[in-house]
């Protein structure tokens, strides 16, 4: 990033966090938390204690970091090195990111950056200017993404109630700041739980592994089998649902799927695994030393927040997550697909000098779509 891009990332990083002081909190138990953080173009400092809101404030102030992290985590001894620290404990987290979601419209949205040229572009497998096969990839917000994340989280949040039992209460989403969203359940019972036992609790989120005798497949004489029913609990019910369709259904379809054998029906179960499961990435809830974003702050892949969310069909984070000001801020925008902040339409541009509001600016900057002018 050039000098001058980066001292303008600064200025409005800083002047964010000045006036959302409100927004930005330590997490639970913040004296024995790991904080972290990044500053533009330089790498992570990390084993940081912290132990208020006020010296948080401190460093966001002296530091004007890119980024802020939180263990989720928690250690007797958090500043100092991993093997040192006597782990205690860690928040159960998950993690949905639309690009995990591999959804087809995102071949209309995410651009490629030629690490020869800086040339952005769409599609091709090289650059159309320098004919360069190397790049970098990143994505504007999408609706479409959004929706498909929000999808995964709703059955998340019913296999976290329905099935494990956690209030709801006690679950928080958030968005992560660029294009994806963290839950967070805040439970003391899950906090001990080791990497080994979150794992098992991924697999059956995300339907992993399952088992035809689990739903009444008899593999010796596969013609006795008797699956479970619609109203059953849990996986049972899911499935059931999902083949079924209504009660009525079923005495028809059972002699259907009978006749088809064992393994069709085996491999009908592995093809729901997407359907039914709710789409995690596994390695976030399984590394329990992991530092995540802290809520309140920017992520510099975008220049917007990651933020609470308390109704997730109204959640619109080019609205509702962009805290950047309006005044007009003049870019070299290299931007080959059309994006949305604030309810405004922006792009495409093609190396073009363009005026915009400063949240406009400041999301084309983090993206690498825009130099200032």
């Amino acid at each position: 990033m050039l000098d001058k891009d980066t001292k303008f990332l600064e200025e409005s990083f800083k002047k964010y966090y000045f006036e959302h002081f409100d927004l930005i909190h330590t997490h639970t138990n913040p004296e024995r938390r790991e904080f972290g953080y990044q500053k533009f173009n330089f790498g992570m400092n990390r084993h940081i204690s912290i132990k208020s809101d006020k010296e948080l404030h401190l460093l966001l102030m002296t530091n004007i970091p890119s980024d802020v992290y939180c263990s989720n985590a928690t250690y007797l001894f958090p500043n100092l090195p991993m093997a040192e620290k006597d782990w205690q404990g860690a928040d159960l987290i998950f993690d949905v990111d639309a690009k995990d979601l591999n959804l087809p419209c995102r071949v209309n949205h995410v651009c490629k950056k030629c690490t020869t040229c800086k040339n952005v572009f769409l599609q091709n497998d090289q650059c159309p200017d320098c004919k360069s096969t190397k790049y970098e990839t990143s994505s504007v917000l999408c609706p479409d993404c959004i929706s498909g994340a929000k999808n995964e989280i709703k059955k998340l949040i019913s296999i976290l109630t329905g099935d494990l039992g956690i209030k709801k209460e006690s679950i928080q989403v958030y968005f992560s700041g660029n294009e994806g969203f963290h839950v967070y359940v805040l439970e003391s019972n899950y906090e001990k739980l080791d990497s080994r036992q979150r794992a098992e609790i991924v697999d059956y989120i995300l339907f992993k592994g399952a088992m035809p005798e689990t739903f009444g497949a008899k593999k010796s004489d596969f013609s006795k089998s008797v699956f479970s029913d619609l109203d059953e609990k849990g996986w049972l019910g899911r499935v059931s649902k999902q083949i079924f369709g209504s009660k009525s259904n079923k005495p028809k379809l059972s002699k259907q799927l009978i006749s088809e054998g064992y393994f069709s029906f085996k491999k009908k179960l592995e093809d729901l695994q997407k359907i039914l499961g709710a789409q995690i990435d596994p390695n976030v809830t399984i590394d329990v030393h992991r530092i995540f974003r802290l809520a309140g702050t920017i992520n510099s892949k975008s220049g917007l927040s990651k933020i609470p969310i308390y109704d997730l069909e109204k959640f619109n984070p080019g609205n509702d997550a962009c805290f950047m000001g309006d005044d007009r801020i003049t870019v070299l925008a290299d931007c080959p697909v059309e994006f949305k902040l604030k309810n405004k339409k922006f792009g495409p541009y093609k190396k073009e000098q363009v005026s915009v509001p400063k949240y406009a600016a400041v999301y084309m900057i983090c993206k690498g779509y825009a130099t200032l002018s």
